[in-house]
């Protein structure tokens, strides 16, 4: 069964593991594994206990096939804003006095469409399912900090939702993973826009999953875009999970 739900939080906070120029960055648009957590939040899975451990969110639902469609953004693009804090609690910084100035980047008011396939013959996911539909969480779910909380609304369910084999031009609503780390070849396979709005691409580089091996993330090259593309389009892709939902809309899960 293939259900979507939109996640929306005042502020966010999804941690890139690098830091620029002293400031704590956020990725800009969710990606599966924080999407995990919070799934496994909804059904009361632990996260992270002891180094070396993948967390049992993870550990139960990754092969899970998630999708997410970005919500109210400009074009890709979430307003995001510097928070400056002090920790002063001693053990964060060997400077005179302890008191270490935190900068961090966050998203302000981040929503995204999130689309989920499960099998209700599993028991942790057919508690999923009944859980978001019926808006009940176990553990309170947030966005990379606990003290941003998220909740969801508009649960939809695509009982006719079928494999697109892209045989016609299409518009894919969410995120989708390309090949290549360059922009030039996704452009090669757009269609020319008959449309007064003027046709973009986001790109970012975000997690997909966790090494087993060395606890770290692994990455993939994604792209929103508003734009229609070439039924060749699917050569170049990274995977051939695309769904067609209905109504002209077109999902990938990962």
């Amino acid at each position: 069964m293939l259900i979507s739900f939109d996640l929306c939080a005042q502020m966010g906070f999804l941690k890139k593991p690098d830091i620029n120029d002293g400031i704590y960055l956020t990725y800009n648009m969710l990606h599966k594994p924080a999407l995990l957590g919070m799934l496994g939040a909804i059904i009361g899975l632990r996260g992270y206990c002891q180094n070396g451990e993948l967390p049992e969110y993870y550990q139960k639902l990754k092969h899970l096939k998630v999708g997410i469609q970005p919500l109210k953004c400009d074009k890709g693009n979430y307003v995001k804003e510097t928070l400056c804090y002090n920790n002063g609690t001693g053990f964060a910084s060997n400077e005179d006095g302890g008191n270490l100035v935190i900068k961090e980047q966050v998203l302000l008011r981040p929503s995204y469409r999130c689309f989920v396939l499960l099998d209700l013959s599993n028991p942790f996911e057919k508690t999923l399912y009944d859980n978001i539909l019926s808006f009940r969480a176990e553990f309170l779910p947030y966005l990379g900090k606990n003290e941003f909380s998220v909740w969801w609304t508009n649960v939809q369910a695509y009982e006719d939702a079928h494999i697109f084999n892209f045989e016609k031009e299409t518009h894919i609503v969410s995120l989708f993973r390309k090949e290549e780390a360059v922009s030039k070849y996704i452009v090669r396979f757009m269609s020319i826009s008959t449309s007064n709005i003027p046709p973009f691409l986001y790109f970012e580089r975000l997690p997909i999953g966790f090494s087993e091996e060395l606890y770290q993330y692994e990455y993939g090259d994604f792209v929103y875009s508003n734009a229609t593309f070439k039924p060749d389009m699917v050569n170049s892709l990274s995977s051939n999970d695309f769904y067609d939902i209905g109504n002209s809309q077109i999902v990938q899960l990962i």
